[in-house]
Formats: C-alpha cells, sequence, structure tokens
C-alpha cells in the first residue's frame, strides 16, 4: 500500500511539474515584452515630439513649450518650407543623387580595399595598412585642401565635389577588413583551385559573404552623404546643385537674420516666425527618407556567416 500511495503521489505531481516551466516561460515573456515596449515608447517619443513640435504654432511653443500633443494646430512651418516646391525637389534630387553614386562607389571601393588588405599572400598588406591608418592621423590642412579641389582638380560646382571627398573612409576600411578576415580561407583555396581569378572570387564569393558588414557600412555611408552639407557651403555657389542639408541651413540662416533684422527694428517676433517648429519640420523632412528606407536594411543586421559556409 505504501509504494502505491508513493507511486499515485508521484503521478498526480507530474502534471504539475510539467505546468510550472510553461507558466515560468509565459511570466517571463510577458515581463520581456514589457520591458520592450516601455523601452521602444522612450525611443518613439522623442520622434513624435518633433513630429508634434513642427504642427505646432510658434505661439504655442513659446508659451507652453514642446508638447507631445499639439495645443495649437499650425502648418505654417511646412507651408515655409515648400513654399518653393520646385527648389525643394531640386535639393531633394541632388541630394538622392549623390547619395546613390557616392553610396554604391564608397561601398564597392571601401570591400575591394578592404579585401585585398585581409589577403594573407599580399606582401605589402602591413605597409599598406599603415599608409591608410597613418592618413587619420595627420591631414594637409583646410586650405591646401580646398586648393587642391578648386585650382587643381577643378571640381567645384560639380556633383563631384559633393561625391569624391567622402568616397572612403578609413575606419569604414578597418571594419570591413577585420569582418573579411573572419572568412575561411578554404573558401578562397577552392574557388582557385576550380580555376577562379582574383576578381571573380571577391564578385562571386566574398562579396555574398560579406552582406552583414555592406549592409552597415553602406548605411553609415549613405548617412554620411545624405546628411552632408559641409563640402556644399565650400564649393558649391551654384542654386542648382546644392544638397538637401545645405539647402534648409541656408533657409534656416535666412529666417534667422530677418528674426534679427525684426528685433533691431523693434518689431515683436517672438510669434511672427515660426522658428522653432521650423527647425522640427526641417528635423522631418531630412529624415524622413532615411527612416523610410532603414526596415529593408535592417535584416542584415543580423544575419551571420553561415550563408555558403565550408562543410567540415
Amino acid at each position: 500500500m505504501s509504494s502505491t500511495n508513493v507511486n499515485e503521489r508521484r503521478a498526480a505531481a507530474r502534471p504539475e511539474a510539467k505546468k510550472r516551466p510553461g507558466s515560468d516561460r509565459i511570466l517571463l515573456a510577458a515581463i520581456g515584452y514589457t520591458v520592450l515596449t516601455v523601452l521602444a515608447v522612450f525611443c518613439i517619443f522623442p520622434f513624435l515630439l518633433v513630429v508634434s513640435s513642427s504642427l505646432t504654432a510658434e505661439s504655442a511653443i513659446v508659451e507652453k513649450g514642446f508638447q507631445i500633443i499639439p495645443s495649437v494646430f499650425s502648418v505654417e512651418a511646412y507651408s515655409i518650407l515648400f513654399r518653393y516646391p520646385a527648389d525643394m525637389l531640386k535639393a531633394y534630387g541632388i541630394t538622392i543623387t549623390v547619395t546613390l553614386i557616392g553610396t554604391a562607389l564608397g561601398l564597392f571601393l571601401t570591400a575591394m580595399t578592404a579585401y585585398v588588405l585581409s589577403r594573407r599572400d599580399f606582401k605589402w598588406r602591413n605597409p599598406f595598412s599603415f599608409f591608410f591608418f597613418f592618413t587619420t592621423l595627420f591631414s594637409g590642412g583646410l586650405v591646401p585642401w580646398y586648393l587642391m579641389i578648386v585650382n587643381y582638380l577643378h571640381l567645384k560646382d560639380t556633383l563631384l565635389v559633393l561625391i569624391l571627398p567622402m568616397l572612403l573612409n578609413v575606419f569604414y576600411i578597418i571594419v570591413m577588413k577585420s569582418f573579411m578576415s573572419s572568412i575561411p580561407e578554404a573558401i578562397v583555396e577552392s574557388a582557385k583551385i576550380d580555376g577562379a581569378g582574383d576578381f571573380l572570387i571577391f564578385i562571386k564569393l566574398i562579396l555574398p559573404l560579406s552582406k552583414p558588414a555592406l549592409a552597415t557600412i553602406g548605411l553609415f555611408i549613405a548617412l554620411g552623404y545624405w546628411n552632408d552639407w559641409y563640402h556644399a557651403l565650400l564649393f558649391i555657389s551654384d542654386s542648382d546643385l546644392m544638397p538637401l542639408q545645405y539647402y534648409l541651413y541656408r533657409l534656416l540662416g535666412n529666417m534667422d537674420g530677418m528674426r534679427k533684422a525684426m528685433m533691431e527694428s523693434g518689431a515683436v517676433v517672438s510669434t511672427s516666425l515660426p522658428t522653432e517648429s521650423l527647425k522640427m519640420a526641417m528635423t522631418i523632412v531630412a529624415t524622413g527618407p532615411i527612416l523610410l528606407a532603414y526596415p529593408f536594411i535592417q535584416r542584415y543586421f543580423v544575419q551571420g556567416l553561415t550563408i555558403g559556409a565550408v562543410k567540415g
């Protein structure tokens, strides 16, 4: 009887033991999703505040500050931004063209340079690596660089002056080199046995295996081109070649100049010119396309080197 009772107790306890891990997993999942939701809200909140402020009247911002829900709805900031839609669209076109061309060329040259430096059979690998690293420590200075671009290369007021200076970044080359060094050498050796050349190996094998690094570095390069206004400030005087960021920079400068002129004349300008809401509207206009493109690149960030891996 005692052994029967013990077996019955064990049988009765088994379902409870099976239920406990499941309930614990549900509880942990609920806690995890709650924490992630709170973090997502904290991340989205600043962007929602920017959107709301861009749609708030300047007088409400001056009186009540920035609010998550517009107290006085107004699209005056966007009406000023798009008062000349042809100029805005032209600036968008220049920025998109420069970003696409610069990102494609820069990413290809960065990957090619990193692949050469990652090859152990390249005897000049260390001297070239030192040469690239040395450029991060010293530069020729702004004046010689400006004279070279304008007087010798004659790139002033051209699209190339917005592309070439940012074409290669040594830090991105080092990151790409480290990633490509982790690719098994057996892949390259087996391709050479089959008769493939270095360029074919680079195009057919190395680039597909480097998609995560290419997507990450490509996003950084694209952000650099998209947010660049400094080169346009130095080398662009033609209004037809102004990129978006420089166009917005000049528009904001004009608004500040008008505000100062009105203040010097004694006029009340705190609520007449939407300077604060205009800044927020500029942020939305400048970051919108990048936010739309980011989800299409995000999936490559978690992708590993399992694609095309050598089977042992």
